[in-house]
């Protein structure tokens, strides 16, 4: 077939191909121009050695050579088409959608991680201050109760009718619970079907007549005797001797557990009983075993004793008791105590035991602030009992030692001789091992124990290390050597 124009129109089979396909570029004589270009391109020099003539020919006029020749246009003007270019750059589009979108996922659950984190940071932080507070409030109130009965009895030497009237003062501890609750609860209840719920500590009943009396008339003499022991102990001793032998309570509630109630036997503390009773003899001995020292020893032995006794038998017949319980409980003795202890601030008076006239020289003001900060002290070991951990309300016990110990050295100049002041160390430290849970020793040795594993693990890994140090050696000096592990 030649470039001459065929009866149908077309010329070549390449004309024919290009206008089935639908090429943009085609046009009537489009094989023509293009055979002459090509045979124009490969023609040859005059006189030079060329190729045969016949065979370029033949090769650009078969239909393989047309094919070949047509194919590299047509997939070159497909790549470059309009939906060639449309599908290359949607797929660069997704491809980049789903990059943007993975980055943006990783993005978002770093910051959730990090936000996570900072909650947790922020929670645990606000927890320590938290218990912080409790312990230094526990502290205060306590020392501030003693140094303010030190004071008090400058001016007014009546310390059973400063018992009675501070124990009156527990009659407000269930209204102030009842208080919070309004204040904090979702679902209110009366002030009556509050008070019969926490009537329930008392027994199924409730608050009876013969209950009132039956339970609440000895814990009620217990409450007093303990605290008007302790304050007879401070008209003998320093604030900081009188607060350091009271912390044998500890010591006195686990030998009263271990006998009575059959708890569990701790040789720590036992320990912890050792000590604390070496320590009321050293104190006892500080001045030899005579005068006001040794009575003043002897009344806060015996406040620390009856306050043991208080919640040995507070376990054994009421057992626990949750924060609203617990307040019900101590405005149930504040009021017995107003109703039935009031006899005998009376015939003290007028036995001239605790005498005073007129009535305009008792210091109300001091009153008031030691009863204030009794009731603030008993309130915040009930509810430090219940929002934390009873061991935070023990320290806060125990550290007002170290707090008497500043006032007194401070305000009062007291100089603390050798012997008493190791005796309050030794019953410090009695009273923290008394702090120790039951398990003690178990966690103990199996702190010890992953501190043997990781060791042994650290050191296998150094021995792992140090073999294949030795082998790499070993390969680049052309041996190998095996450490003996």
């Amino acid at each position: 077939m030649d470039g001459k124009a065929a009866p149908n129109g077309v010329a070549t089979i390449e004309d024919r191909i290009l206008r089935i396909t639908g090429y943009y570029g085609y046009y009537p004589g489009y094989s023509s121009q293009k055979s002459a270009s090509r045979s124009s391109v490969i023609q040859c020099k005059p006189g030079g050695n060329c190729p045969s003539r016949h065979r370029g020919m033949t090769r650009q006029l078969s239909p393989l050579s047309v094919a070949e020749d047509s194919a590299a246009p047509i997939l070159e003007l497909q790549n470059r088409s309009p939906s060639g270019i449309c599908r290359h750059s949607r797929v660069e589009r997704q491809s980049r959608s789903e990059e943007g979108t993975q980055t943006h996922t990783e993005s978002s659950s770093q910051e959730a991680e990090g936000q996570t984190r900072c909650q947790s940071c922020t929670s645990t932080f606000l927890k320590l201050i938290w218990r912080f507070l409790i312990i230094l409030s526990v502290s205060s109130s306590w020392v501030g109760t003693t140094q303010f009965v030190k004071i008090t009895f400058e001016t007014f030497d009546c310390p059973f009718f400063m018992t009675w009237f501070s124990t009156n003062w527990n009659i407000m501890i269930f209204p102030i619970y009842y208080s919070g609750h309004l204040a904090t609860a979702q679902e209110k209840q009366s002030p009556i079907k509050k008070f019969r719920e926490c009537s329930r500590i008392f027994g199924e009943d409730g608050l009876t007549l013969k209950l009132f009396l039956k339970r609440t008339a000895p814990f009620s003499i217990l409450w007093t005797l303990t605290n008007y022991l302790y304050l007879l102990a401070l008209k003998k001793l320093t604030a900081t001797d009188v607060s350091a032998l009271f912390c044998c309570n500890k010591a006195f509630v686990f030998l009263l557990s271990w006998i009575v109630l059959k708890d569990r036997f701790m040789g720590a503390r036992i320990v912890a009983a050792i000590m604390a009773i070496t320590g009321i003899v050293m104190m006892a001995y500080a001045d030899g075993f005579q005068g006001d020292s040794i009575i003043g020893v002897a009344y806060a032995v015996g406040s620390a004793s009856t306050s043991a006794l208080y919640k040995v038998l507070f376990k054994m017949f009421l057992g626990s008791a949750n924060f609203g319980e617990a307040a019900h409980f101590v405005s149930t003795l504040g009021f017995f105590n107003f109703i039935f202890i009031s006899i005998t601030p009376i015939i003290l008076y007028f036995t001239k035991v605790e005498y005073w006239y007129p009535f305009s020289a008792v210091p109300w003001g001091y009153l008031c602030g030691v009863a204030g900060l009794w009731l603030a002290f008993n309130i915040l070991v009930n509810v430090g009992v219940v929002l934390t951990y009873p061991i935070l309300i023990s320290i806060g016990t125990v550290l007002s030692v170290p707090g008497n110990a500043a006032v007194d050295l401070l305000k009062h100049k007291m100089i603390f001789s050798v012997v008493r002041l190791g005796a309050t160390i030794i019953i410090c430290i009695g009273f923290l091992l008394m702090l120790l849970p039951e398990e003690w020793d178990e966690i103990t040795l199996r702190f010890i124990n992953s501190l043997k594993e990781k060791k042994s693990e650290d050191h296998s890994e150094d021995i792992t290390e140090s073999s294949v140090h030795t082998r790499s050696r070993s390969r680049a000096n052309g041996t190998v050597s095996i450490p003996l592990a």
